[in-house]
Order: structure tokens, then sequence, then C-alpha cells
């Protein structure tokens, strides 16, 4: 009976991807008015975005932000809208847009660029902020999933709380509050889709693991994926839906083996480098198809920088709660954050050189 359910779940999911239609053909010339549900990627002279599924890239002006509302045209070749041209723009920020952009404020008044471009990425997902310079040396260090709303941030995020929780709680006790973790992240990001997906795959993850249940884990993630892809198709070639599926098995698969491996490094930091390195067997090819290039020092550089992330998001979103309501306050909290994101940003620096 379990298999007839997998199997129909299967055939379902062939059959809604057989018959799936994006709604437009090859050279058609197409008119897309959409809100804007993540930040574009800011470049020299131009800006990188998702539309209706097709890459969009537009001039560099006038800035496009999370919740405009735009209409673009051009004419659909492959996966790109090519020849884009922006119609029309509005500003419609609803009270979360309104919220987030004044965290972002908090953390731009506070810090020098690249730092407050690097918080907001952490906590936010939001890259407009990245000098290019800086976006180039994460994509060459192979750590530009950290400021990606995928999959990697809400894993590495929730694994660093279970390893640090598990120096005081057990392991069952320590997931819950990873769960609470997670979702508190989703919440923060303005639960965007990509993150909403690594949630709902993260939480399953770590609940499977709180029974000590791996094969719940599998079942759950295998479950998830299937009716997020029967629902929404063309996460199917979504690269925020890959990496949170992949990162996740990845570190189901491997983790294990890795502690056993490296069994002779001190815990706190074993903990770290296990998920890194896990995570990174999956995403790492997926990463140099995305982004052309890889470093082969990848899982190393993550194993020196990942620590800062948790410590990072944690202090940055309640500094930026606070200046929502104190802004001094909140600025002179985001100042704590500045040892961590020049160790990172350091770091990023000396192996992208």
């Amino acid at each position: 009976m379990k298999y007839a359910v997998w199997l129909f779940l299967c055939l379902l999911l062939i059959l809604r991807l057989a018959t799936y239609n994006r709604g437009f053909e090859e050279g058609q010339k197409i008119r897309i008015s959409q809100k804007v549900i993540s930040d574009p990627i800011r470049y020299t002279f131009y800006q990188s975005m998702s539309l209706a599924g097709l890459k969009v890239a537009l001039p560099a002006y006038p800035e496009i932000s999370y919740g405009d509302y735009i209409v673009v045209e051009g004419t659909v070749r492959g996966e790109v809208l090519e020849g884009a041209v922006l119609l029309k723009q509005e500003e419609r920020k609803t009270v979360l847009g309104k919220v987030r952009e004044k965290l972002l404020n908090v953390y731009k008044k506070s810090l020098p660029s690249p730092h407050a471009g690097l918080l907001a990425g952490v906590v936010l997902g939001v890259k407009s902020g990245l000098p290019d310079w800086f976006w180039q040396a994460l994509k060459k260090s192979g750590t530009a999933h950290v400021v990606v709303a995928s999959g990697m941030n809400v894993t590495l995020v929730a694994s660093f709380l279970v390893s640090f929780l598990v120096l005081f709680l057990s392991r069952q006790k320590a997931i819950p509050f990873a769960l609470t973790g997670i979702w508190l992240y989703a919440l923060i990001c303005g639960l965007d889709a990509p993150i909403v997906r690594a949630a709902i795959m993260g939480s399953i993850a770590f609940s499977a693991q709180a029974v000590g249940r791996l094969t719940y884990a599998w079942k759950g993630l295998l479950l998830s994926a299937l009716a997020m892809l029967i629902i929404k198709p063309e996460w199917a070639g979504d690269i925020g839906f890959i990496l949170s599926f992949v990162a996740t098995a990845s570190i189901l698969a491997f983790e294990p083996r890795v502690k056993k491996l490296f069994f002779f490094i001190p815990k706190f930091i074993q903990s770290s480098w296990s998920t890194s390195l896990a995570a990174q067997v999956g995403v790492a090819p997926i990463l140099f198809l995305t982004f052309g290039q890889f470093n082969i020092l990848s899982p190393l550089i993550n194993t020196l920088v990942v620590w800062t992330i948790a410590p990072m998001t944690i202090i940055a979103a309640l500094a930026g709660l606070v200046g929502l309501i104190v802004p001094d306050l909140g600025r002179a909290l985001v100042y704590l954050t500045y040892p961590l994101t020049y160790f990172f940003i350091s770091v990023v620096s000396v192996f992208s050189g």
C-alpha cells in the first residue's frame, strides 16, 4: 500500500510536468506584470531578477526593489527574457515590505559597505546592497549561497543552532529550538518562496531527527519535494528549490560519515565542518553550473565562516527589531556584528584573490 502511494505521486508528478504549460512559446513577445518578491542582484550596468520563471536583465536605473509592481516587455529565448524593457514601475510597499525596508536602513546607517550589505544578505536574503566586487568574491570563494535566499541559509543556521544547543541539552530537546529558529528566520526574510520551501524541508528533516528516525527524514524530504513540484511545476528548474532539496539531502546522507572521518577534530568545530562539507558534496556541482566556477577550497572556506552566520543573524535581527523602536539603540547593537562581518569579509577576500 505504501509503495502504491509513492507510485501514484510519481505518476502524478510526471503527468503534471508533461502537461505543464508556462503560457508562452519560444520567440514570443510577452508582457509580464508582476510584484517583485525578491530584491534583484545589482551589477555595475544592470540588475538581474527572475519574473514568471524567466531570467530578466534590466538597466541599473531606475532601481527595482522588493515589493515593487512592475511591467516588463521582451522576447522569450529559452529561459531568458531577451531585450527586456521596463514599461512601468509602482512602489507598493506592504506592512511587511515597510518593516523590511526599515530593517535594511538600520544596517545601512550603522555599518559601511560591504558590511551592511553582508548583513542584509545573511538576514534577509537581500543582495542589492552588495558591491559588485564583493559579489564576485563570494562566487569565487564558493560562499555566494550565504546571501542567496536558499536552503543553504536555513540548513546551516538550523544545524548551527542544534550543534550549539546540544552542548547544554539533549538532541531531542534541541530540535524544537532549531525548528523555532527556522521559522523565525523565514518570517524575518519576509516568507519569500525559496525561504518557505527551505523552511518546510528543513522542518521535516529536523523533526524526523528529533524522533531518531532518519528514514522519516528521507520520506518527509521526498514527500515535500513531490508535493511542491506537483503544485508548482516551474520550481523544477528553480535554483532555490534545487539547493533547498540537495543541501538537506546531502546533510542527511553524508554528515554522519563526515563526522566519523574527522573524529579527531574538536566536537564544536566538527559539527560545523561536517555540516558544511556534507552540504558541499551535493551543492558544489550545482553552484559550479549556476555561477560558472568552483573553488576546490570551498568546504574549508565555508567551515571557516559558517560559524559566524547564526550569531550574525541573531544579533542583526534583534538589532533591526530594536532599531524599529529605538533607532540609536538598534544601531549600537548592529556594531556588535562588526567583528563577525570583518572576519567573514577578510576570509572571503583572501581566498578569492
